[in-house]
């Protein structure tokens, strides 16, 4: 398993049946388990501290309301982003299983950044070598016109440097680095970084680099977060229940050195 994991970096496993401690015990194998966001704000979730809820669910387990605060936080997810990469350490592997899904949409879209890297022209690579992009949630969010955030919220999801190329340990490989997350890139002018990132996703969501996966009740899909991006298609969301609840395991604490520091720069909006 590892070494198709290492080969493909998106996995599917369907038709599972798993509790909560069988998603968590199988997730345990590749490293330790990331707490979710709710737990870290301290705010009241309808799961374990250790499963991320990708749902469409208040606590309760109603379908949320349009205009709730949740759902407009969870928007985020539509976007095209890698798990963590706003947090110290980064996530390594992620392990989404579906105990509910909608009749339409919702499906998950995976980019292999590995892929898109090696496909840039050597003049873009020389010019992304070296480069460091500042991440955090706010910045992901601030792109859907979230930007209601407590002090909490702002101290939880202070930026942090990341490269925009990193090579992957294991095989030596490059791979992009990028995320929606990102909000700056030293040395840039915001506007300049801005359409660099634009051009960079818009190459690294090219067909030829995308899987879609298409769900069916029971799937457990996991991939390899240092190496690809994905993002959740669109459903009727204030209609049917898509119950998806993740796993997601850290990376290396010293996988980028001196750059989990954080950054100094705050994200203003």
């Amino acid at each position: 398993m590892r070494a198709a994991f290492g080969q493909y970096a998106v996995l599917a496993f369907p038709a599972q049946q798993l509790s909560g401690d069988d998603h968590l015990n199988f997730a345990r194998h590749f490293g330790p388990l990331e707490t979710n966001l709710m737990a870290t704000l301290g705010e009241t979730a309808r799961v374990r501290e250790e499963i991320a809820d990708v749902a469409n669910l208040d606590p309760s387990g109603r379908v949320w309301e349009k205009d709730s605060r949740l759902r407009l936080f969870r928007m985020g997810n539509r976007l095209w982003h890698t798990d963590s990469s706003f947090k110290a350490p980064t996530a390594y592997a992620s392990m989404l299983y579906a105990r509910s899904i909608p009749p339409i949409g919702g499906h998950t879209e995976f980019a292999d950044l590995r892929a898109a890297y090696a496909a840039l022209p050597d003049v873009t690579q020389r010019r992304l070598d070296g480069l460091v992009a500042h991440h955090s949630l706010m910045y992901s969010r601030a792109k859907l016109g979230f930007t209601e955030f407590t002090e909490r919220e702002r101290l939880a999801f202070a930026p942090l440097r990341r490269p925009l190329v990193r090579t992957l340990p294991e095989s030596g490989v490059k791979s992009l680095y990028i995320a929606s997350h990102i909000g700056r890139i030293e040395g840039m002018e915001d506007e300049e970084a801005a359409e660099l990132l634009r051009e960079l996703t818009a190459h690294a969501t090219q067909r030829q680099f995308v899987y879609t996966h298409r769900w069916r009740v029971g799937d457990l899909v996991m991939w390899d977060n240092r190496c690809t991006m994905h993002r959740g298609t669109e459903f009727d969301d204030t209609r049917w229940p898509r119950d998806m609840q993740r796993a997601t395991t850290a990376d290396a604490p010293d996988a980028f050195g001196v750059m989990e520091e954080a950054s100094t720069v705050t994200a203003e909006y």
